[in-house]
């Protein structure tokens, strides 16, 4: 079972998708090229077909760039939510932030809830509106926990 603290939602939000950016770069420097090069020769019909798969690598990649774009703002706005819920909890439980343990990087019913230095896991009960929880006391079968700090 992963765990993952404050610090570590925190730091793991963004992804790097400087490769995705390269690609997206060469595809549409192809483009550009194979497109010149049809212009002043335009008998030959072998660059407008390379222009075309270039045009379609570029809108292959920069589809992929939109999906990674969608699922990243998805994952901020969870990660929004399940900020104040852990501050919340160490709040409650005087503790600090940091050792308040979550079992999932967004705020969803069910979740496990770990309290380092109490050593407790409680189970997340959350009502209709995500506006209020509380925290049943929980035992994990499996004991051998892996900390995402």
């Amino acid at each position: 079972m992963n765990f993952y603290t404050i610090n570590y939602i925190q730091n793991h939000q963004n992804t790097d998708r400087t490769a995705l950016y390269i690609l997206i770069i060469i595809a549409a420097s192809a483009m550009i090229i194979f497109a010149i090069l049809y212009l002043r020769d335009r008998f030959n019909t072998r660059y407008r077909d390379l222009g075309i798969i270039a045009l379609l690598f570029l809108l292959l990649f920069t589809g992929t760039q939109y999906e990674k774009y969608v699922q990243n703002n998805e994952q901020k706005s969870k990660a929004a939510q399940i900020l104040p819920f852990i501050k919340s909890v160490a709040d409650d439980e005087n503790v600090k932030e940091s050792d308040v343990m979550v079992s999932s990087l967004s705020l969803q019913d069910g979740m496990i809830v770990r309290i380092d230095s109490k050593n407790e896991d409680y189970q997340l009960n959350l009502n209709e509106n995500n506006n209020s929880y509380t925290l049943n006391r929980a035992h994990v079968i499996d004991h051998h926990v892996y900390v995402q700090k």
